[in-house]
């Protein structure tokens, strides 16, 4: 159940204290905080729901309630992210609304293909709760033809965009530590999670 969360602890301290020295002038400190709690717990519901599952540890939701639970929390990421971009825009030297539109284009494919060929049941792990989707494909269309995990390199650029839009450093300091957290989840959490399921051939997301 806690395989590698003292790693995921230690790791998490160090980023929040990065974020919070880089963050330490912003003019909005409880949007600040607030975009970056969304991450940790989601982060943490996630670890907690599917070690439940796979360890058969009560209490533990099915997977309809983890997926509502996954989509609020989801939420909760962006408009805290977008929150913090419009009360601190402009806190940029430069316009960087065309680099939204850079970022945008490989997001945006990040998320097409996860619709389009790889479900979002099973990016949001229904293998944890369903062994019948254990025997599913890798998937090798979308962005998946250039990586295995295009949800964690290009999906979460979508996090960027409203540091970017509204030329926030605030929102970008939050947006780079959600984006290198996401890789302590996977470390973490996912890739010991895929490795017992799948072997060591490990998963896809």
């Amino acid at each position: 159940m806690f395989e590698r969360q003292g790693i995921h602890l230690v790791a998490l301290g160090g980023l929040l204290a990065v974020a919070a020295w880089l963050g330490r002038a912003t003019v909005a400190p409880a949007w600040f905080w607030a975009s970056l709690a969304a991450p940790v717990g989601h982060q943490v519901f996630v670890w907690y729901c599917w070690r439940a599952q796979l360890f058969d540890v009560r209490p533990r939701p099915g997977f309809r309630a983890f997926g509502f639970g996954f989509a609020a929390w989801g939420g909760a990421r962006f408009v805290t992210m977008v929150g913090l971009a419009v009360v601190t825009a402009d806190t940029m030297a430069a316009d960087l609304r065309w680099l939204a539109g850079l970022v945008a284009l490989p997001a945006g494919f990040a998320l097409y293909s996860v619709a389009r060929y790889f479900t979002f049941r099973r990016a949001v792990g229904i293998d944890h709760f369903d062994t019948a989707y254990r025997g599913a494909p890798l998937v090798s269309q979308g962005i998946f033809r250039f990586t295995r995990n295009g949800m964690y390199t290009y999906a979460m650029l979508l996090m960027w965009l409203p540091g970017l839009w509204w030329s926030s450093r605030a929102a970008l300091i939050s947006a780079g530590f959600t984006h290198a957290y996401i890789w302590v989840h996977y470390y973490c959490t996912e890739l010991p999670d895929m490795e017992r399921i799948y072997g060591e051939e490990g998963g896809q997301n």
